[in-house]
């Protein structure tokens, strides 16, 4: 997805002098990261992601919303996204924070800080294939890993789907149990690349799982692409 198909959606012949609206359109925000620090003792980190933005015209940051946490990974692929609106032609500044989750808390300064890269959302749409890599900064002395960012324009479909999965005997992963298996969802990408979109939860001790039905846009499933 390239600059100019986002300008595609909304032209500056869009512009609305009467309500002085901005050309603009929604975009998904994916994130994951690479090679985060390990600030548990005894396992990895449980990671989380928090998004701040900056208004228009001011300095101050304010958040906008925090991913999953993800448990026991280095290197997180995220589920949960950010859906944010493109306006053209003006510098939307993001930040995002990563954090070591180590209670239920959510107050951040009770979590480990594991580094934060700064951006514009023009920067990622601007990037090869949307997507953005940067390194993570702010503790000095440390290299804390890469964060990832992805954006993708959603369309308007506002249908869903229900879907429900089973297993049959898979194979035995625990050395003095059964697995505990989980499925997870990846839509395909238009470069050739997978963006993650759902994730089942564990079922414990079991090669036969059954996992709950859930519903899932399908602008989530496939962006609203029924082929």
């Amino acid at each position: 997805m390239s600059s100019s198909s986002f300008v595609n959606m909304a032209t500056l012949g869009d512009f609305d002098a009467l309500n002085a609206t901005v050309p603009a359109t929604k975009v998904e925000i994916t994130v994951s990261c690479r090679n985060l620090l390990d600030r548990d003792t005894f396992s990895k980190s449980d990671p989380i992601c928090v998004l701040y933005t900056q208004g228009i015209g001011t300095k101050e940051w304010r958040e906008f919303g925090r991913t999953e946490v993800i448990d026991n990974t280095l290197n997180p692929d995220f589920v949960r996204k950010f859906i944010l609106d493109y306006f053209f032609e003006e510098r939307q500044n993001l930040r995002f924070d990563l954090y070591d989750v180590d209670s239920k808390s959510t107050n951040l300064s009770k979590h480990d800080f594991l580094g934060q890269a700064c951006c514009t959302l023009g920067e990622i749409v601007g990037s090869l294939g949307s997507r953005l890599e940067k390194p993570l900064g702010g503790i000095p002395g440390k290299k804390c890993g890469t964060v990832i960012v992805k954006v993708e324009e959603l369309n308007n479909c506002r249908e869903s789907v229900m879907m429900q999965f089973c297993g049959n005997k898979l194979d035995k992963k625990d050395f003095f149990g059964k697995s505990d298996p989980f499925l997870v969802f990846y839509r395909s990408n238009e470069d050739g690349t997978f963006t993650i979109c759902h994730k089942t939860e564990v079922v414990k001790n079991t090669l036969n799982p059954v996992w709950q039905a859930f519903k899932i846009p399908v602008r989530a499933l496939c962006n609203g692409d029924y082929d």
